[in-house]
């Protein structure tokens, strides 16, 4: 993925977001200014005269007047309907400014001939509240439009202006802007301050809160050689931090490329609500002459006849139709992207909502991917724990993955490790030492049975069939247990797995890893199907397979040697992604490395289309209805909308629509 953001790059999108501000308030403005010559109008109309008793207030050249101050209503808080009237026809995409324009445009110079002596009455009062609601309107529209990005605006304004760059060995430091850090700089980071830009802890120890841009709600622990991740908050140690990335390949500059690229990114939905809107509005054009013609024929009045035109175009208006999909998009990416939850495309995001079968890949995704004790078996008087604490003593001083598990198992458990001498590895056999005097080994099977111990064991046998891998523990030559390693299943794997079963999705796996390993993570995880053995490159065919069944089919992987998989899948999930957002392959991008986020993102999905839904047939439904109740169909019943009250009408169901909108909520 191309990157154009760097620190300029997020002050373009400053710009960008100030724009839309800019917007706001010309609204605003326009509003304000129309309002304030709105009540001489009104008072000047002949027919609002003539109800309230205010002939008085007539005098020669009134008219005139009323035509002049019509005249700057009309050119200065129409002009943005106007305008885009221009724009649309121009791109023959005919649309709600199309409408609005074309309402305000014959009400305007109908009034202007009727003044300069066509029989007939004035719109011109009609025409002003007119323009007042629909300028309020948009108002509320853009303020609601920049609500929906502000999630995007905090993620740029995560990064702090300025940093504590160290200059000499005795930790002096310099006060430098963040954008003039340079890959290989160290900066200090005191408590509380926020981190300038990625990188990786070389002196202290701290907690960072990452909750902002990783979604993650707890304080992470981080010490030397961790990964930082600019615009994270440091908790009370002060740390020095190495500099690894700037510019547009820090993780906030991805994420916000993401975010835009997501909201950019086509839509189905849309691509119906664009459609939709196109022919609402040649509907409300032909509606409205139609309205005309019959009233006309009908023997109404020309003045009653327009009236009516027009409130048919104003309240047919498809404003709500158009915002009913982006603002939905706009809302559900910040909030995803807010949580960790990352999407690039657009319609395989909306394609989750019909997932009939996700495959996750084993190591690293459903498991831990790293070794640590799954079991512990006695031969003699000591317990689980003593023999667990007598292997961990000896295997502190290894780095061999195994004793690493080891010694892993035993911190899970918060059993003791004992100091350790004479400790002398076995070169592929395992490690010896002496703990409180005693010469302890712990070994491999081939040890062992170089020696005659084997020991037979029902239970050992079972955990060998399970793809474990089992030492032996030893003491003064004398076999005392067994220790059962495996790659230890995530504990929020069996929740993400149960929750997607509930939800009537297929669950499998891919692995890379022997049958026995892949049957017994299958087995604790209760999936409905696993694929053991599998060669990188031969995972993308297994998802062709499962496709073939005729199943929607999501992949979850780690983006490296599942890309092609990812790539194959209806929907590829890259999970565990952590800073490194850049994954080509997946169409979404999960930061933590949890399978309860595969599932979040369903949730999301089924929220968001949920809510277009909603959206979109409320504003259908809305138009609909309101067609004939504004051409005039209650008439004979004394019930009749003006063009003014058409426009309420019309931008209160918009204002519906953005609130619907924003009330899009992310389930954890």
């Amino acid at each position: 993925m191309e990157h154009k953001h760097d620190h300029k790059a997020m002050g373009h999108e400053d710009k960008k977001i100030s724009h839309h501000e800019m917007m706001a308030l010309d609204f605003k403005k326009r509003f304000i200014i129309s309002m304030i010559l709105t009540p001489p109008v009104v008072l000047l109309s002949p027919l609002v005269r003539t109800l309230l008793g205010l002939d008085f207030l007539s005098f020669p050249g009134d008219l005139f007047v009323l035509f002049g101050i019509s005249t700057m209503v009309y050119i200065y808080g129409g002009y943005p309907f106007l305008k885009g009237l221009v724009k649309e026809v121009r791109k023959r995409n005919l649309g709600m400014m199309t409408l609005i324009g074309v309402a305000i445009s014959i009400a305007y110079f109908y009034s202007a001939a009727v003044v300069f002596g066509l029989e007939g009455s004035m719109f011109f009062w009609e025409l002003v509240t007119l323009i007042d609601i629909m300028l309020v309107g948009h108002w509320i529209e853009m303020r609601s439009v920049m609500g929906a990005s502000r999630a995007l605006e905090a993620l740029v304004k995560l990064l702090p202006t300025t940093a504590h760059l160290l200059i000499d060995d005795d930790g002096t430091t310099k006060e430098v802007p963040t954008s003039e850090l340079k890959k290989g700089d160290l900066v200090l980071i005191k408590p509380g301050e926020r981190i300038p830009s990625d990188g990786v802890i070389v002196r202290g120890q701290t907690s960072m809160d990452e909750s902002m841009i990783t979604g993650e709600s707890k304080p992470v622990e981080k010490g030397p050689g961790d990964i930082v991740i600019g615009g994270a908050i440091n908790g009370d140690g002060s740390t020095v931090v190495k500099i690894t990335k700037t510019g547009s390949e820090t993780y906030l500059a991805q994420v916000i490329d993401l975010v835009k690229e997501a909201q950019e990114s086509r839509s189905r939905t849309q691509d119906l609500a664009n459609r939709a809107a196109f022919i609402l509005t040649i509907i409300a054009l032909v509606a409205g002459s139609l309205t005309l013609s019959i009233w006309l024929t009908v023997g109404q009045n020309l003045q009653f006849g327009i009236e009516r035109a027009v409130t048919v175009m104003v309240i047919t208006c498809p404003h709500a139709l158009g915002l009913a999909v982006p603002l939905v998009v706009s809302v559900s990416t910040s909030i995803s992207a807010q949580n960790g939850l990352l999407v690039r495309d657009r319609a395989a995001f909306e394609r989750a909502r019909n997932l009939q079968a996700i495959v996750f890949d084993k190591t690293g995704t459903l498991t831990e991917g790293k070794f640590s004790v799954v079991d512990v078996v006695t031969f003699g008087s000591l317990n689980e724990t003593d023999v667990l604490s007598f292997a961990a003593s000896i295997e502190t001083n290894s780095e061999h993955p195994i004793a690493q598990g080891i010694v892993r198992g035993a911190k899970e458990r918060n059993v003791k490790i004992k100091q350790v001498s004479k400790f002398k590895a076995i070169p592929g056999k395992g490690a010896s030492g002496e703990v409180e005097g005693r010469r302890v080994l712990v070994v491999s099977p081939g040890y062992l049975k170089e020696h005659g111990m084997l020991p037979s064991s029902e239970k050992l046998d079972e955990l060998s069939q399970k793809g474990h891998t089992v030492v032996y523990v030893l003491i003064d030559d004398k076999l005392v247990g067994a220790l059962a390693l495996a790659d230890v299943i995530r504990s929020e794997s069996k929740v993400a797995i149960s929750r997607l079963k509930e939800m009537g999705i297929k669950c499998m796996m891919l692995t890379g890893d022997n049958r026995h390993v892949a049957q017994w993570v299958a087995e604790e995880l209760d999936l409905d199907d696993y694929f053991a053995e599998v060669l990188p490159h031969e995972k993308s065919e297994k998802i062709k397979e499962i496709q073939a069944r005729g199943l929607i089919v999501a992949m979850v992987g780690d983006g490296v040697n599942d890309a092609p998989a990812l790539a194959q899948a209806d929907i590829g999930i890259a999970i565990g992604a952590g800073t490194d957002v850049a994954i080509e392959t997946a169409d979404i991008i999960l930061v933590k490395n949890d399978p309860n986020d595969a599932v979040a993102i369903l949730g999301l999905s089924k929220a968001t289309y949920t809510k277009m839904v909603q959206n979109l047939l409320w504003a259908t439904g809305y138009n609909a209805a309101a067609i004939p109740l504004a051409a005039g169909v209650l008439y004979s019943f004394g019930i009749l909308l003006s063009p003014a009250m058409g426009a309420v009408l019309m931008s209160l169901s918009t204002v519906i629509v953005a609130i619907n909108a924003r009330l899009l909520k992310f389930k954890e």
